[in-house]
């Protein structure tokens, strides 16, 4: 979206962020779903973390 793509722009501008990019995208269907972009160009759900007590930080 192009609201992602302004805020990856905003990112890589910043000195530790030059490598940003996105590497996924959240959809309305399935609620609650992440998937992920392979470097195939497949897809594959983003699991939620079981048994770690610290969020993952992207």
């Amino acid at each position: 979206s192009e609201d992602a793509e302004t805020a990856v722009r905003a990112l890589q501008n910043h000195p530790q962020g030059s490598e940003a990019c996105i590497i996924g995208e959240v959809l309305e269907e399935p609620e609650g779903m992440v998937f992920l972009r392979t470097a195939l160009g497949g897809h594959r759900v983003l699991d939620m973390l079981v048994g770690d007590p610290l969020p993952r930080i992207c």
